[in-house]
């Protein structure tokens, strides 16, 4: 496409070139309406841009065939450019709904792949006072278009830092990172996801989906990784219940609190 445009800018480079001072040879001191450069150079942008305000007209035959052909690039010159414009508008949507265009949202939700669980939880974001205001970004591998078009989508496996980039992840505030049963050992995978996202984002509160809720591996993670019970979640929807994140952590700091005092007492 830049080659194109180069091109074009050459062609009208061209015909500028030529057709002013051949313009100027034909019709100077013949037509009354040509007296300086500038008129020359006016004449030159309307006839190619074919507008053709009439205040300008070639009065000698050479003039008038000049006049055609200066018509003739200029409609080749500008049909190019309103094409490359709508290819270029055409292959930017193209992109956003397959999910390639950066991200530039922030203090928005990230959805770290499209399950059932996940599209429940898009759901019920608009009826959730603390998520609702946030805008919403999809990063995932499972689908190759965005199935939310009011939402942000990334295509790519989440576990892809540059997936977790194009998704601007660095200031994201909440992060949910949802189980893919695809893999032997889902929750191992999503742990893994969590820990690339603390490692891009320490700021960000990570909900992770886990399918064992009292997984070893939560003893390794962070406090802003806050583990997920789909159940909650599936049950909180059905019952037109508002969903409510705070409690979320709450009650996983709570459980953190007794497993250290377990750990103690033992």
């Amino acid at each position: 496409m830049t080659k194109r445009v180069k091109f074009l800018l050459y062609v009208a480079l061209g015909s500028l070139v030529v057709s002013c001072p051949l313009f100027w040879i034909f019709e100077a001191g013949t037509n009354e309406s040509v007296n300086n450069g500038f008129d020359v150079f006016w004449w030159w942008v309307v006839t190619s841009a074919t507008v053709g305000y009439g205040d300008i007209v070639p009065i000698t035959w050479p003039g008038r065939t000049l006049c055609m052909l200066t018509i003739c690039v200029g409609f080749f010159i500008y049909a190019n450019f309103v094409a490359i414009i709508a290819e270029s508008v055409h292959a930017f949507l193209d992109r956003r709904r397959r999910g390639s265009v950066q991200v530039k949202v922030r203090d928005h939700i990230v959805l770290c792949e499209y399950t059932a669980i996940a599209d429940e939880l898009i759901q019920a974001i608009p009826g959730c006072p603390e998520l609702a205001p946030h805008p919403v970004v999809i990063v995932t591998g499972l689908v190759s278009m965005n199935p939310y078009p009011q939402h942000h989508f990334v295509s790519g496996v989440p576990i892809n830092p540059a997936a977790l980039r194009l998704a601007n992840i660095e200031h994201a505030k909440y992060v949910f990172i949802f189980a893919n049963l695809r893999f032997a050992d889902p929750d191992v995978k999503t742990m893994h996801i969590a820990s690339r996202v603390v490692m891009l984002n320490p700021k960000a509160t990570v909900f992770v989906e886990l399918i064992e809720p009292d997984n070893d591996l939560l003893e390794y993670a962070p406090d802003c990784v806050v583990p997920l019970s789909s159940r909650e979640l599936i049950m909180s929807v059905l019952r037109d219940k508002k969903l409510d994140p705070s409690e979320w952590m709450a009650r996983a700091q709570t459980q953190r609190s007794r497993a250290v005092v377990d750990t103690y007492a033992g």
